[in-house]
């Protein structure tokens, strides 16, 4: 399997400067080729610059700018320009298809978090201090930086990336030959029905509370917010306390992020442990969480008719808080590591079929948490019977399958 591992680096006050550099300098070196691409196409000419134009020109820029790009790995730099040439395919496959385009954009310092290398060994190298006890890894122009390495790296290690969030730095590992670790059969099944009122409630009756990190830490977050809107527009960028203001917001940002990120760990590992095949909703949370047309009012011309769009930003940003895109990406890599299944199903009526009869109707949602069939007044809540019903339906897929 392919695995991906993130580290905390603990660079010194150098190092930590100089992973600064890195990040401008190559930021100054995908906006000049995104500049050079654009040039090109406003030519009369139209001529077209790829990256293999580009990346023949890095000998050159490297020579002509030795202090800045030359002290950089060769590599990595390729890495930003195909970076670029990524971003340029993406904008030419979404217009051929017809979707919002989105030209690529140029980048801030601030924007620009992350650098690639390749290859181990090329520009890098992971474990640079084998004899030592404290792993490190090696980055060329920054030197030897310490590793706060949690967890065992397993496989071949092929790309290192280094990012930076906020004033953590990470180092991320992109591993093939990852090997899996199954875990002993537990002859259990289980539906899965995710909500907001509980995170998740299982087809054997069990609630997973939300824990709403997001608005747990509303009241701290809006006075920061606030703090950072006084400043005058004229001044913003440029002070000290304005940039402290900035950093405060996105700490706060950081840790919520965190905290569901480790609850998300926590409770798909709990599933996987104790569960052979869990089957959930398929869910489309882009389309869940999309804003409400307008509706034009007929009677008023240039008016408008209440939409609930209020309601739906609650909704919305509740769904969102709970992070249910995220949730299921990193349970389905935890149950391919451990040989569990996953199964998504049809997401349509599972809140709205009666498992004791089978009738579909929007009335036996009775509310939010109340399930109550109208044609065999067969009781339960709301969230188990979807479960319940998610269940059924991941069977009759398999069943199908074989």
């Amino acid at each position: 399997m392919i695995r991906a591992y993130k580290f905390l680096l603990r660079p010194t006050a150098g190092q930590a400067a100089a992973l600064g550099e890195m990040l401008r300098d190559h930021c100054s070196l995908y906006n000049g080729a995104l500049q050079e691409r654009r040039d090109a196409y406003r030519h009369v000419s139209k001529t077209s610059v790829r990256y293999g134009d580009q990346s023949a020109q890095l000998k050159e820029i490297r020579a002509f700018d030795p202090e800045c790009q030359g002290r950089w790995s060769f590599s990595s730099q390729q890495a930003t320009l195909r970076r670029l040439d990524k971003a340029f395919a993406g904008f030419f496959r979404r217009v051929k298809a017809g979707q919002t385009p989105g030209y690529p954009r140029f980048k801030g310092v601030g924007h620009f978090d992350t650098v690639t290398f390749p290859r181990d060994g090329d520009g890098c190298r992971w474990d640079s201090t084998p004899h030592d006890p404290q792993t490190r890894v090696r980055l060329q122009g920054v030197g030897h930086i310490r590793v706060h390495r949690h967890r065992p790296v397993q496989g071949r290690v092929k790309t290192i990336s280094v990012k930076r969030e906020g004033s953590r730095w990470y180092v991320v590992l992109a591993c093939d030959e990852v090997p899996t670790e199954p875990l002993p059969s537990t002859g259990a099944n289980v539906g899965i029905d995710m909500g907001v009122t509980h995170f998740l409630t299982t087809s054997d009756g069990g609630h997973v509370a939300n824990p709403r990190f997001l608005q747990a830490a509303a009241g701290e977050l809006a006075e920061a917010q606030r703090h950072l809107a006084t400043f005058p527009k004229r001044t913003r960028q440029r002070t000290k306390k304005h940039r402290a203001g900035a950093r405060k917001v996105a700490r706060l940002h950081a840790r919520i992020r965190r905290q569901r990120a480790d609850f998300h760990h926590k409770t798909a590992r709990a599933l996987i442990t104790g569960y052979d095949v869990i089957a959930h909703e398929r869910l489309n949370t882009a389309g869940m969480t999309r804003a409400p047309a307008p509706k034009a009012d007929p009677e008023q011309p240039g008016g408008f008719l209440p939409n609930g769009a209020r309601a739906k930003a609650v909704l919305n940003r509740s769904i969102l808080d709970a992070g249910w895109a995220q949730f299921l990406g990193i349970l389905a890599n935890k149950a391919e590591s451990a040989g569990r299944l996953v199964v998504p199903v049809d997401a349509r009526n599972t809140s709205r079929t009666c498992p004791g009869c089978g009738h579909v109707a929007k009335e036996n949602r009775v509310t939010q948490e109340k399930f109550r069939c109208t044609a065999c007044a067969f009781a339960a809540n709301a969230d188990h019977v979807g479960a319940t019903n998610v269940l059924d339906r991941a069977g009759l897929a398999l069943c199908t399958v074989a």
